[in-house]
């Protein structure tokens, strides 16, 4: 479609969703949202008025058929609107047709909304409103028992709003998530736009969705995507913007925090890539996370470590045990260290607070420990959407990120990662234990660096109150990164049984 037959957009200021939309919703256009309960579909309507408010100087009217506005300038004061004050500027109004409980509802003859439309007009024309959210159609529909005045009275309603010239969002609820799109299967008939929200219960965890259905006369981005409702900030969807490739590549250089893992990977880490750390418990991944924040640290360079696994009391006292003062960076400011549960929120809340961290620290390093304990929250399509939108949005930022995985395994598997997100990160640095003549012994590899030559022997890797130190290349042993080591003996005890002595 040509820029000039495009038609204007409202934009709904709710992060991620514009970017769907190419823009926003069809300005003086009715678009309905449906969702099932506690899909989020009250909280859209609001956030449209409020960001018309807040971001484009456009008054707004909150039509009400279920909670009283009392309630709704209570439950949106939690995301920071204060909707009392703009209803004193004439910038907010409601109009009120929730039922009253004490009041028992009849239908009686044909039911009409001309008087509410006109109520609506009227609202419309006192503040000068381009804006209106209606709330929600089902609540007074499900009243009615004609299918046939049902359609009429929707007919009538999409039509006024587009005679006020107004953009218009309707709410509606649905019965199934993945049914039809609205109760009484007429609402998207006579919407110009549809936009559908979801709230999955999927393997005994809630995930919100939001799919635009169809816009009429403009382009959009088709398919589901994850959001999340954030207190403060409303609706904020996660775009995955990252998946276009679109981030610049440095051929700067930096230290890992060990000099000898630098020489194996050709110089060090590129300055925006995401390095994979990947192992079995016990193999070092915590101690190389805190060598690359520490010597990120030295460099002057402002870190930021999640913990996944460990409490902040142990990270700590993991760091010290090696040599590093994790208490001392912080209070230089050179590092901050992030410690929660993956069970406290979703995969969605984790990385828009990832996200939240990033933007108020502005720290040059991120390091995620673990990647695999996130992974348990969710299923394996959504645990991949997040690793997406945090390696995307690290490298958007230009910082240098390292993530560490845990492999089910102890010696060798079939795969880096059991999620396959190998690919997805620039380098690889693979630990592995190695069984020598009856000892377990650690061995370290980068199996993978991005415009990089880089050193492919597997080296012995020990450990001690220092940190690590990277050793010799194991140069009798095969097999290891299948999990299966092989002992060989050494070149000149082969030939001596090949040539016994008399």
């Amino acid at each position: 479609m040509s820029e000039a037959r495009r038609p204007a957009l409202a934009p709904t200021g709710i992060s991620g969703f514009d970017t769907l939309a190419r823009g926003g919703l069809p300005a003086g256009r009715t678009t309905l949202v449906a969702g099932s309960s506690g899909s989020g579909k009250t909280v859209f309507a609001a956030q449209f008025l409020a960001s018309g408010i807040l971001d484009h100087d456009e008054a707004g009217v909150f039509v009400t058929f279920e909670e009283t506005p009392a309630d709704i300038r209570t439950n949106l004061a939690g995301f920071g609107w204060d909707v009392a004050a703009w209803e004193r500027e004439g910038r907010w109004a409601f109009v009120d047709a929730s039922p009253d409980p004490e009041v028992e509802v009849v239908e009686s003859g044909e039911y009409d909304l001309g008087g509410l439309l006109a109520r609506i007009g009227a609202a419309v024309e006192r503040l000068g409103a381009k804006r209106v959210s209606i709330d929600s159609l089902g609540a007074i529909f499900s009243q009615l028992q004609d299918a046939a005045i049902v359609r009429r009275e929707l007919f009538r309603m999409a039509h006024s709003t587009r005679r006020l010239a107004v953009t218009a969002v309707m709410t509606a609820e649905r019965t199934e998530e993945y049914g039809p799109v609205a109760r009484h299967g007429v609402e998207e008939f006579l919407s110009d736009n549809v936009v559908v929200l979801r709230n999955v219960l999927d393997d005994e965890q809630r995930r919100r969705t939001v799919e635009i259905l169809k816009f009429r006369g403009t382009d959009h981005q088709k398919g589901e995507y994850p959001f999340a409702i954030v207190g403060g900030r409303g609706i904020e969807v996660i775009t995955l913007s990252g998946i276009e490739l679109g981030q610049q590549s440095s051929n700067v250089r930096i230290s890992s925090g060990s000099s000898q893992l630098d020489e194996m990977c050709g110089g060090g880490f590129f300055r925006d890539s995401v390095v994979l750390v990947s192992g079995a418990t016990g193999t070092g991944k915590t101690l190389s996370v805190t060598h690359f924040v520490e010597g990120g640290a030295r460099a002057g360079e402002r870190c930021l470590l999640l913990g996944y696994e460990e409490s902040r009391e142990q990270l700590f006292r993991n760091a010290q045990g090696w040599g590093v003062d994790f208490a001392a960076l912080e209070a230089a400011g050179t590092l901050y260290v992030d410690s929660e549960y993956p069970e406290m929120r979703g995969l969605e809340d984790h990385l828009l607070r990832i996200k939240r961290l990033i933007e108020e620290y502005r720290p040059q390093r991120v390091a995620v420990d673990s990647l695999s304990a996130l992974e348990r929250m969710g299923t394996p399509k959504a645990f991949r959407q997040f690793v997406i939108g945090l390696t995307s949005f690290i490298k958007d930022e230009s910082i240098t990120g390292m993530i560490t995985n845990t492999t089910p395994t102890l010696v060798g598997g079939t795969s880096v990662t059991e999620a396959h997100i190998s690919s997805l990160t620039d380098s690889i640095v693979l630990l592995r234990y190695v069984e020598v003549f009856g000892e377990m012994r650690r061995g370290i590899m980068v199996l993978k660096m991005r415009g990089s030559p880089h050193d492919k022997e597997i080296r012995e890797l020990t450990i001690d109150a220092s940190g690590m130190h990277v050793g010799d290349a194991f140069r009798n042993v095969s097999g290891i990164l299948s999990g299966t080591p092989v002992q060989h003996r050494h070149q000149l005890e082969r030939l001596e049984g090949l040539f016994p002595e008399e």
